[in-house]
């Protein structure tokens, strides 16, 4: 089964989520990102000019700007069209490759390379966290299997905190309780990572903030488990939606845990070893800022995941790329979508865009009836794995 059997989900139905990210959420972005920052005169103009143009047609890069050649590439089908009639999936990268260009953060100049979404760093600063994190108690038992499904759990449930998502205007009352785990494999997956006892795992990561703080956990937690185990943590090369993960936003978030006394110092110093030591990597990859499906990694992309023996991969947009962002019916297999992935994958991932598959029939009936937001209020999750 590939990306080309279900239609793709483009922007075209007034009150759709697609239409609501490209007509809403992305002008509030470009407003919040104006506002956060001293920005100079020309600056705030390309950024007034970037908030007019998202409303008409799909324009190319000028000249001389970064990535030209690829975008040229990747959009040579877009251009000329309406915003709201391309991919959804290509529409949203280009935005954020746009905002990027429009803020200087390609060059040359005093604002290169400075991350236009400051929210990153306030969350890691809100004092709650330093409460919360300073309240868990260290885990001695590391082979327990209630462990390692209460990490699995913490990782899902912490890309609620999505900036971007925050931005569209979703509810978010009571986020931090539990959410229902829709396809719940979560047995298998700690199985699984519980035999796993050698090789490379790779971790895909998604936000930066809070969500990165239970995905750093259990890395610990797996490296702990198997003293052979190497991990790979996958990141962006550069700021992407809002609130995605690079290097940076990692060595920032070892930092604030550092400084949190408890389970929190003791995890960024073993995560801080791991570095040095080489048991954890970090890694990233051109592609991770592309507008296409994981069905078109490159040829070093793939080679490096098949090397792995098991790749987590969180979040809503990384499982969008994976499983191809179209209408599939919500009953489609997930290992039957992803039978082309060079390595087992296990997704982590809420449900906050039009894309669902691996529901039962059943309980799809259900959220249909009952729930007719379901597949985007962010209340929802899946916890799948490929069967091979």
């Amino acid at each position: 089964m590939s990306a080309t059997e279900a239609r793709t989900i483009v922007s075209t139905e007034p009150e759709s989520f697609a239409w609501t990210v490209l007509t809403r959420r992305n002008p509030a972005i470009v407003d919040q990102v104006r506002d956060a920052h001293p920005y100079p005169p020309e600056i705030r103009r390309r950024l007034e000019q970037l908030r007019e143009q998202i409303t008409g047609t799909v324009r190319p890069l000028p000249d001389g700007s970064a990535g030209k050649s690829r975008w040229d590439r990747w959009g040579k089908e877009m251009y000329g069209q309406r915003w709201l009639d391309v991919p959804f999936l290509w529409a949203e990268s280009y935005f954020y490759h746009l905002l990027l260009d429009a803020v200087g953060y390609f060059g040359p100049g005093a604002w290169r390379g400075i991350d236009p979404f400051t929210r990153k760093q306030a969350e890691l600063e809100d004092p709650a966290l330093e409460t919360e994190l300073s309240a868990a108690p260290e885990q001695s038992d590391r082979s327990s299997p209630q462990r390692t499904t209460a990490l699995i759990h913490a990782a899902l449930w912490g890309n609620r905190a999505d900036l971007g998502f925050r931005l569209s205007g979703s509810p978010l009352a009571g986020q931090d309780a539990p959410g229902r785990i829709l396809d719940d494999q979560t047995t298998a997956v700690v199985d699984h990572l519980h035999t796993h006892s050698a090789g490379t795992l790779t971790l895909i990561a998604d936000n930066a903030g809070r969500e990165l703080i239970p995905d750093l956990f259990l890395i610990d937690h797996l490296l702990g488990l198997h003293p052979a185990l190497i991990t790979e943590l996958h990141l962006k090369p550069r700021p992407y939606y809002v609130s995605d993960a690079t290097t940076a936003d990692l060595l920032a978030t070892l930092e604030r845990l550092a400084r949190i006394p408890g389970t929190a110092r003791a995890t960024a110093t073993r995560l801080g070893t791991a570095l040095t030591t080489g048991r954890l990597r970090v890694r990233t990859h051109e592609f991770y800022c592309a507008p296409l499906s994981y069905h078109h990694l490159p040829g070093d992309l793939r080679d490096e995941l098949a090397r792995a023996d098991t790749v987590i991969l969180k979040g809503d947009l990384n499982y969008r790329r994976l499983v191809g962002d179209c209408h599939w019916p919500a009953t489609t297999s997930f290992s039957a979508l992803t039978q082309y992935s060079p390595a087992r994958v296990i997704a982590l991932r809420t449900l906050k865009s039009d894309v669902a598959v691996g529901i039962d029939a059943h309980l799809l009936a259900k959220l249909e009836d009952t729930e007719p937001d379901w597949r985007t209020s962010g209340s929802h999750g899946v916890v799948q794995m490929t069967t091979s």
